[in-house]
Parts: structure tokens; C-alpha cells; sequence
């Protein structure tokens, strides 16, 4: 008899709260995704709330087809990424990337900033480095990068208040980190 495991708690919870979320905003709460899973490009730097905001707009998301599309290779590389790195630096990778972006949003955005494109696309390069070797790149690695653009860009022209901007963030941090991994020189140390 097979028993379903829940074999990757950051990636599962990351993903089950963006579903969420998205089912919330869409029947009972009205809102909810822009009033409290988006940021602006603006900061209140004194505001708990602002702060909160730089890393929780990664889980709303503006669409049922935006959500899905990010969930896509976040369920596919997420868990093979959290069995290899482990728990803290999957959450590590997933918190910096959500503020480096918006970080990034507050310099050059004036949209609202939601999704997890830049956690999307940060799983690709950092799943694509953790196979590099010898200055060779992975095939495999520039086609899905280049399928993810071509669909973000798509979707960046259909969608005026979703940053297209983020994934591209998120790809450089999941290349930064996954060099620091590479070295041994990750904050959260001997998990990587």
C-alpha cells in the first residue's frame, strides 16, 4: 500500500500558502493578495508591516495561471533542491531572493510586486549550478531558463501589474547563491 509523504516541507508549505492565498483572494477575501502579498515601490522604512510585505509578495499571486505556471517548477525543483541542500537553506534561499527583489522593486519599480517568479526562476539556476562542472553548462539548464523567460515575457506584456524584472532578479540570486554553495561560503553554513 502506498502512503503519501509529505517529503518537502518548505516547498509544500511555500506552495500550499500561494494556493491559498490565491482561493482567498479570489471567494471570501477580496484583496487579500494586493493589501497584504504584494509590495510597492515605495518603503515606509519604520512600518513592521512594509518589512513584512518585502518577503510576503512572493506568495500572492495576481492569477490562476500566474500561480500555476510558477508552481510548476517549484514543485519540480524545489523538493529535489530541499533533499540535496536541506530545510534552513531552502528557506534561506527562498527569504533572500524575496528581498533582493524587492529591494531591486523599491529602486526601479512603481508596480505592485507579487509571485514567485524570482523563487521560480531561482530554483533553476540554483538546481542548473548545482549540476555545473568544469565550465560546461547543462544543456537541459538553457532550455527551461529559456522556456521560463519566453513564458514570463509572455505573460510580463499580459499582465501590467506583475514586475517582469523579478525572475530576472531571482535568476541572478540563485546564481550568487549557488556559487557561494559551491565555495562553502553560505551564511547558513554546513546545511549547504
Amino acid at each position: 500500500m502506498f502512503r503519501i509523504r509529505y517529503n518537502s516541507p518548505v516547498i509544500l508549505t511555500f506552495s500550499l500558502l500561494t494556493v491559498a492565498i490565491l482561493l482567498l483572494d479570489r471567494t471570501l477575501w477580496r484583496g487579500l493578495a494586493e493589501a497584504y502579498f504584494a509590495a510597492d515601490g515605495h518603503m515606509v522604512w519604520g512600518t513592521p508591516w512594509e518589512w513584512f510585505r518585502r518577503f510576503s509578495h512572493v506568495l500572492g499571486h495576481a492569477s490562476w495561471e500566474h500561480l500555476t505556471g510558477n508552481l510548476g517548477f517549484i514543485l519540480l525543483l524545489g523538493p529535489l533542491l530541499e533533499d540535496r541542500y536541506g530545510t534552513a537553506a531552502m528557506i534561506f534561499t527562498i527569504l533572500a531572493t524575496a528581498l533582493v527583489t524587492a529591494a531591486v522593486h523599491i529602486l526601479f519599480g512603481n508596480s505592485l510586486l507579487m509571485g514567485a517568479s524570482s523563487v521560480a526562476f531561482m530554483l533553476i539556476v540554483l538546481a542548473s549550478l548545482s549540476e555545473f562542472r568544469a565550465g560546461r553548462v547543462p544543456l537541459t539548464f538553457v532550455l527551461v531558463a529559456a522556456i521560463f523567460l519566453w513564458r514570463e515575457l509572455a505573460f510580463a506584456f499580459g499582465a501590467a501589474d506583475v514586475t517582469s524584472i523579478a525572475s530576472l532578479v531571482g535568476g541572478a540570486v540563485g546564481a550568487v547563491l549557488g556559487y557561494m554553495a559551491k565555495r562553502g561560503r553560505l551564511p547558513v553554513g554546513s546545511v549547504f
